[in-house]
Parts: C-alpha cells; structure tokens; sequence
C-alpha cells in the first residue's frame, strides 16, 4: 500500500517543517474511521518517551556515561589544525588516527543529540552546541564552507590534509575504488555522518546554527559534483559514500532550497540502485553497508518528491534482505558482504552481522513503516533491535563489537575506550541513545505501540500520559496504563500482534476484550480516562528456525527472543567441535531451569553433551552456540563415521609434513621469518591467514628434504578475482587463479615442488605476489610435505 499523490504534497510540507521543529506533523490528520489502522504513521518525538528501568535502559545509562567520557576537542583535532586553529587535545587513536578521521565527529554529535532527547540530562546540550560552534569557526577559517577532519595518503606514503583530492576530481583525476577516493578513505561518507550530525543537533537540541553549518559544507561539496560530468559523478560513486543523497535530500526538506534536491538526486548509483529499482537482487558479493544507506537516502527522496521508482527499490530491497540474506538474530552480511540469497546456513562465521548495516536496517524499517504501518515491519525491527543491536554494547563496560560473531565458541570482541573508533562503536553510540524512539507511533487519533520496553509517553496530539511496564521478553504480559488524560477521550490503542504469537489475550480494566485485529495490530478504540489499564498477554513458546539455505541447521527462540547454548567464559579457549542436537523430537527435548531469565536445558539432545541456553544477547562475556545441526540418530551416526574418515586423513597427511606455516599467527610467523609488504592478517571461519594487496608481497622460510615435496595452500574456496604467483627460492611454481567456485568450504590445492629446488636444503623462501590490479590470497595455512610414492 503506497499513499496517494495528495498525502504525498502534504508530507513534503509537514515532514520539512517537522525537521525544523515546526509541525506536529501526521499526527495532525483526522481520526480513521471506525478504528481501522491508518494508512500512515509518525513515531512521537524521542524527548516525549522516558526509558523506566530494564535491559535497555541499562544499554542507555552505559553509553552516556562513555559519551561523557569522551572528548569533543580531540575528535575536533583534526578539524581545527587543518584550518589552521589550535589543536585543544590530541588525536584519538584507531580509525580516528587513519585517514578516515573525523567520522566519529559527525556520529558524536547525533549521539550527544539523541542521547539529550532521550534523557534530557543537563551536560548534554552544552557539548552540542560547543562543537557546532567550533565548526562554525573551522568554516570560518577555511573561508569556503569547507570542514572536515579526513586525511589523504600520497603515492609516496605521506599522510596530509584531505582536502587537496578535490581540486584533483574537478579536474576528471579521478582515482575510485571500493573504499579509497584519491588516497583519502571515504570522505563521502565521512560526510554523511558530519551532516547527520547537525541535522540532529537542530532537531533534537534546538541548535539553528548547526543547519548554517550544513548549507556552507554542502555548497563546497555541489561546486566539486558541479565540475563534474554524469559520467565522473558514477565514478566517484564507485567510492563508498554513505547517504549522502539523504543528506542533500535532507537539506532541502530544511531550506526548501532546490538546489540541494537536484543534487540529491544526481548522487544515484546507477550500478546498485537501478537493478533494485527493477525487481533484480544482485547483492551477492556487495558490501552490505555500502548499499543500505544509499537505500535510505532513496527513502528520503521518496518522502520529498513522490517518485515512485525510488519506494519501488527500498521495498524490493528490504524484503530481499531481511527475508534472503538475513541471520536469526536480524543482521546481515559475512565479512561485512551479501553471500548469494538464502545461502545463510553456509555463512555461520566469526564475522557475521557487522553491527553498522542493522543499525541502517533498523532506520530503513522506520521509513517503509511510516508509509504503511504493518506489524510485520516491527517483527522484524524487533528481533534485530533486541538480538543485534543489544549484544552489540557491553552494558558493563560500555564498549562495542565490530562483528557479532554466530560461530560455535568464538567470543565477541569489543571496542577500547579510545583506540580503535570502528564504524560499528561511532554507530553504536547512536542506537544506545535512542531506545525509545520506535516505541510509540500515531497517526490522528491512534497510537500504535510496536515495542514493549518499560516506558513512559506524552502523547501531546491527545494530552494523555500513559505508562508501559513489563518484564518481555523475558514474560509475556505486557501492561499499559493512562497515568493521565483531562477528562475522558475518544482514541485508538493498536497494540502489536507478533506472527510468532498466536493466541493472544487482551484486558481492558481487567476485563477480556474482544479488540479488532488488522494488520497484525490488535485495536482498541474507546473512551478512555485516567486510570484505565490495559493487559496484553503474549505466549512465549520454544520453536526452531532453519537457517536459509539448509533445513537441518537450526536456531532456538523463545517469542522474539534467540536462545544460545552457553560454552563458557570468553577469557577462557574454547577448542571443542561445534555442538549439535540430535533427536526426533529436538524441541521437546529443552526443559526450563530458570522461566525468569528464559534460562533453559537440553535433556538427552546435546552432542556431545547437553547445554544450558539463554538469551544470546545477554552473554556479553561468554562464548555461545546459536546454530545447530540437526540429526536422527541414525543421521549422528552416520555423520560420526565420516568425522573419523576425515580425522585419518588428516593424520596421514601431518605424519607426511615437513613443516607446516600457521599464516595469521604471531608466533609461527616469526618462527618462519615471515616478511610482508601491503600485507594483511586475516580471520574467518575459525582459521587465521594472511593476504597481499598489489604492489605487496608476503614470504616466509619453510624446513625441506630431499625428494618429492608437494606444496599445499589452504584458501576460502568463494573467493574470486584473486590473481598471484607462488614462487620457491625467487623461483615461480604456480600462477593461482580463485573464481569462487567452491561456495560454503575451504579447499586446499597442491602444488608439485620441483626437487632442484629442494635438493640439498635445509629450507627455502616461499613467496605470494598478486598479479597487478590484484590480491594474493587470503592464505589460510601452507603446509610442505613429502609426495605419495606411485
């Protein structure tokens, strides 16, 4: 369901006013007949919610207390030395030390922002408009509109001011890759976060100057795309650039200023977008991050200017993703790319779910949701928000994970307080200070409530206070309750069914309520006064869920909520085999140990034994299992026979070795003289490797003997476009070309050792070149050992 060419003019004014702090916006429109769900909906301001105590208020108390740990004056560094101010801190470490500085201005300024709203705690406000300021001088300085904090690394390796690529791209010198735009990391999207972050310090904390900001940066940024052809402009989209369409976009529905829609709407990746437009996933091997936002700033332009093509292409590409390229706890992407759709069972890995695409997935929800309120929207918003987005903060320490991690046993991995400033930490920052902005929608009379997270809300449309508590997911009685309304009022509370939920109950001042059901929303329209109290009880029943791709590999979930087996501390190794449950009632093997905490215990299924579950985003600091393999006992059976056939080989080949080099490992490479240039450790499925961008090179020495010696090297067997020598002693034997023709394993080539070059040695100098324009590898292990007599 799309809304009409009318509702569209009147959002084009109401949503440009209302980012201005000037209209109510759809709450406006009249009462829907007969207490049907609204053809469109609008989330009450974040300011109107206050968080009561629970697992994410937790999330919220944490990360304000990092934010106030943190510096505006060092992430302003950069900002101020390259317009010639005084520096007032140093650097920061990590990303904010490469090239890619200055991003995590622009997101701690919308965290700051977001996290006053939410709060409205006193030391927030003060530091936003500190840092508007500050840029307001830097742009002074710079003389025309220019800011920004990023780097640019010459040919020759020295590292100077950003912004000397730009004179460089008006003249066509335009050098684009997947993430480096003349030497500089992404400044496009550096960009984006900058402008996201004075939208928000306008929106949220009232600042005027920051919009000011913003027109003087985006009136550098239109001269450069002005000297450039349509042509040039894909070019340098080719580069990741964020949203930055959203930003223009959004800095028209501001000003109203045309210029800044046409160029807006100019910043359209043909390559990506155009197939999305037409019905056609081709995400597979994309970068998942890379696409989303130029997704959502397509969104954006939807809601400004009516075009149809640009929904077309946010739906297409939202139900493909969430529905095809999506794990059970809501994230996406494996080494931050799409594998082919519905291939998920093969990508249970320890880089799953970078945390950054479901922080932009979440927002994209958000837009589809306004256009055509339906549960099913927060079903999904849901799952990711408590499984994703909450296990990516460490509510004791505040810091943040990159990945989150699926593989059996392996620990997640957070942030340092001020050396590493990953995307995912500056994203995070955001999503831990607006928990409650999807709690509450409205649309005239009707207030939708689509997350059950203890609350507060005014409801100013209506003058009504009204309370929301709960133990969900955790119980499934939700309680809602006016806490104040003048006199009684006629309105409508829809209150989200989710598909899991089956049966369900309602209550109205305790009493059984026969609500209307529609759209997955149970509605309940009446007249209501202070003190009326609504229950809704939800079923919290265990089911299963297949991974895509492979009915036998399973998940657990109790309601919204993704179980997963406890391995034990994160600190401690963990070596065993990935567990599997085994059985032909699996489900009915799980008995509760603890129904508060959703704690649970498999009885007789465990292999190779049985294993408490609880929540997945809970073990902050414990290794976990959440994907299974499912058998019949005759499958385990089966499927132990061929363990113990690979286990044989496998020995058979380590009595043959001569050495073997663990690539990727501290230890074994100095062991093994290992010697790299452009050259990177690796990790991905569990194994350790290493790879060699062009231009590099990676060797290391290795034991021979006499005789026939066969050289073996490990890759993932999905890789593709990668072109390399190896070469023995200067001397090359092979030429490898990976297509990735070998989805979902490792696989392992051998290569006959000429024995003039071995002969008479104690070792020789392995070497891996890529063929220019190329990598070599990722490498996951060599190995040298004596062929098979024939």
């Amino acid at each position: 369901m799309r809304p009409s060419s009318s509702f569209q003019q009147r959002r084009l004014i109401l949503q440009g006013a209302a980012g201005l702090g000037l209209a109510s916006g759809l709450s406006a429109n009249a009462a829907t007949p007969g207490g049907a769900v609204p053809a469109t909906a609008r989330a009450l301001p974040l300011s109107s919610v206050r968080l009561l105590p629970s697992v994410y208020a937790d999330a919220v108390q944490a990360n304000q207390a990092y934010l106030l740990r943190l510096s505006a004056d060092r992430f302003l560094h950069n900002y101020h030395r390259f317009a010639g101010l005084p520096t007032k801190g140093a650097i920061y470490g990590g990303w904010e030390s490469d090239t890619i500085a200055g991003e995590g201005l622009g997101h701690y300024l919308s965290a700051l922002a977001l996290m006053h709203a939410q709060t409205g705690a006193s030391a927030l406000k003060p530091r936003i408009d500190y840092i508007v300021a500050e840029l307001a001088r830097v742009q002074q300085a710079q003389g025309d509109g220019y800011i920004a904090g990023f780097m640019r690394k010459r040919k020759d390796g020295k590292v100077v001011d950003g912004k000397e690529i730009f004179p460089e791209i008006m003249r066509g010198e335009i050098r684009s890759a997947g993430f480096d735009l003349n030497g500089c990391w992404v400044p496009l999207y550096n960009w984006h976060k900058v402008f996201a972050g004075l939208f928000d310090a306008q929106t949220y904390a009232g600042n005027d100057q920051a919009l000011q900001v913003a027109i003087g940066l985006a009136g550098y940024i239109d001269k450069v795309f002005a000297a450039l052809n349509d042509e040039q402009v894909q070019q340098v989209l080719n580069c990741e650039h964020g949203g930055i369409n959203e930003s223009f976009a959004e800095l028209y529905a501001r000003t109203q200023d045309k210029r800044w829609l046409a160029l807006a709407q100019r910043l359209y990746h043909t390559k990506v977008l155009l197939p999305l437009t037409q019905g056609r996933d081709e995400l597979a091997n994309l970068h998942s991050n890379t696409q989303i936002p130029k997704l959502i700033g397509l969104a954006r332009l939807h809601e400004l200017t009516g075009r149809q093509s640009d929904a077309t292409a946010v739906d297409f590409f939202w139900q493909r993703v969430t529905r095809h390229h999506s794990y059970v706890i809501g994230g996406n992407g494996d080494r931050e790319y799409f594998s082919a759709p519905d291939t998920i069972a093969a990508h249970i890995t320890e880089q799953t779910c970078e945390a950054c695409c479901s922080y932009n997935m979440l927002k994209m929800t958000r837009h589809l949701y306004s256009w055509a309120p339906d549960a099913a929207y927060f079903d999904y918003y849901e799952r990711t928000h408590l499984n994703h987005i909450l296990a990516h903060q460490n509510p004791r320490t505040g810091m943040f994970t990159y990945m989150t991690p699926l593989m059996s046993g392996v620990a997640r991995e957070y942030s340092s307080e001020e050396n590493d400033f990953w995307c995912c930490v500056l994203s995070g920052m955001e999503s831990h200070a607006k928990h409650g902005d999807s709690i509450y929608w409205e649309n005239g009379d009707t207030l939708f409530v689509n997350l059950y997270i203890p609350s507060t809300v005014t409801w100013d449309s209506t003058g009504a206070k009204l309370e929301l508590t709960t133990r969900y997911p955790f119980e499934g009685d939700v309680d809602l309750k006016v806490r104040g309304l003048a006199g009684e009022r006629q309105f409508t509370v829809a209150l989200r069914i989710p598909a899991w939920a089956g049966q369900h109950a309602v209550l109205v001042n305790g009493k059984p309520y026969a609500a209307r059901q529609e759209k997955g929303y149970a509605l309940i329209r009446r007249r209501w006064k202070a003190g009326d109290t609504v229950r809704l009880s939800l079923p919290l029943a265990l089911r299963l869920e297949s991974a895509a791709g492979n009915d036998k590999v399973v998940a657990l979930l109790r309601g919204p909520m993704v179980l997963a087996a406890d391995l034990g501390a994160s600190d401690k190794p963990y070596s065993g085999l990935a567990p599997a449950l085994v059985g032909a009632n699996i489900l009915g093997s799980f008995k509760e140990s603890d129904r508060s905490q959703s704690v649970y215990r498999s009885v007789g299924s465990g292999r190779p034994g049985d294993m408490k579950f609880q929540p997945f985003f809970s073990q902050y600091e414990r290794r976990s299992a959440v994907y299974f393999n499912a058998y019949t006992e005759v499958e385990w059976a089966a499927s132990e026979v061929a363990f113990r056939k690979e286990e044989a080989r496998l020995k058979d080949l380590a009595d043959r070795s001569v050495d073997v080099m663990h690539l990727g490992e501290m230890q074994p490479e100095r062991d093994h003289d290992l010697q790299s240039d452009i050259s990177n450790p690796v990790s991905y499925r569990g194994r350790n490797g290493r790879d060699a961008r062009t231009g590099g090179f990676f060797s290391f020495r290795m034991k021979c003997a006499n005789g026939p010696l066969v050289l073996q090297a490990s890759y993932w067997g999905e890789e593709r476009n990668r072109d390399f020598y190896i070469s023995i002693d200067g001397v090359r034997i092979a030429r490898v070309k990976l297509d990735g023709s070998n989805p979902g394993v490792f696989i392992d080539r051998d290569y006959p050792v000429p024995e003039r070059l071995t002969s008479g040695k104690s070792s020789v100098v392995v070497r891996f070149d890529p063929e220019p324009g190329h990598t070599a590898g990722p490498v996951f292990g060599v190995r040298l050992f004596t062929a098979v007599a024939t």
